[in-house]
């Protein structure tokens, strides 16, 4: 892997994101592979807890605001599934390895092979290099995106998840374990479009509510035009600033699009709000990206 010159990071910061091509080896996608199937062998999903994963809003609010599964997720290895996999008994309906959707958020914590790659030297260079000075790592997910099924992910900021005060302090790591194209379900950018702040936030309802997170404000409306298409190949990683607008489309080929991704704050300066769904724990505080 070629080191990340300045002429690229100028790129990152003009468009909010940056693609750096074979960045990890054929044998490190592997190994994150083959350590994920052996999770999901192993995977077993209590009913209470088998709540289809969504990205719509009234669907997120429904299934995973309704849902501590998800709310206590930060610091545990946890299954999130596909729309229509499983009946209503919350038995599944196609081959288990084929229904998830993701698992997070703290493989890169208590995982020997994801916590290998977070924190990789090569990582941590990239960080030094971005001028991080206090990076630490707050959720982790590895995303499927399964043929046929794997849903689209609807136009948004990752800071409308994980806010920070002042904001541009989060960063997403997104690693290609397979190729990602068009027909896959690529991710897609509005170049510049991390310079305008965000207009929506999910954030925790208070408690007694009927749901446990609510969205405040709303996304607008983003013209489809703007976007552009990033397919990358296996090994690739896509550098994602927190305030960048992306989006990927409905996976409706034969292939799988596997993805392992983490976000990075700078906590020098930084203050993570408490409205967060996800929130350090006596357990699992967020661990440092420099080890």
């Amino acid at each position: 892997m070629a080191s990340v010159t300045q002429q690229q990071i100028q790129k990152f910061h003009k468009d909010g994101f940056l693609v750096l091509e074979q960045f990890f080896s054929a044998e490190e996608c592997d190994s994150m592979r083959s350590q994920i199937q052996r999770i999901v062998a192993e995977m077993e999903v209590p009913p209470h807890c088998r709540t289809a994963f969504s990205t719509r809003e009234e669907e997120q609010l429904q299934e995973q605001g309704s849902s501590d599964y998800f709310l206590t997720s930060g610091d545990k290895i946890r299954f999130f599934f596909e729309k229509g996999v499983l009946d209503e008994k919350g038995n599944f309906l196609i081959p288990k390895e084929k229904s998830v959707s993701k698992i997070g958020h703290a493989l890169h914590a208590y995982d020997p092979v994801f916590k290998q790659i977070t924190h990789s030297p090569k990582v941590q260079e990239l960080g030094r290099k971005l001028g991080l000075e206090r990076p630490v790592v707050v959720q982790s997910m590895y995303i499927f995106k399964q043929p046929g099924i794997g849903g689209e992910v609807t136009p948004h900021q990752d800071a409308t998840f994980l806010h920070t005060d002042p904001l541009g302090r989060i960063l997403g790591f997104w690693i290609a374990l397979e190729d990602a194209t068009q027909e896959n379900g690529c991710l897609w950018f509005i170049p510049g479009s991390h310079t305008n702040g965000i207009t929506r936030r999910m954030v925790r309802a208070a408690s007694g509510a009927s749901t446990c997170v609510e969205f405040v404000g709303s996304e607008p409306a983003y013209d489809d035009q703007q976007f552009i298409p990033l397919p990358i190949n296996k090994g690739g990683l896509i550098l994602i600033h927190g305030e960048v607008v992306h989006k990927s489309e409905l996976n409706s080929s034969e292939c799988s699009r596997h993805a392992f991704t983490f976000h990075v704050m700078e906590a020098k300066g930084t203050t993570w709000s408490k409205e967060n769904w996800l929130q350090p724990t006596p357990e699992l505080p967020f661990p440092s990206l420099y080890t």
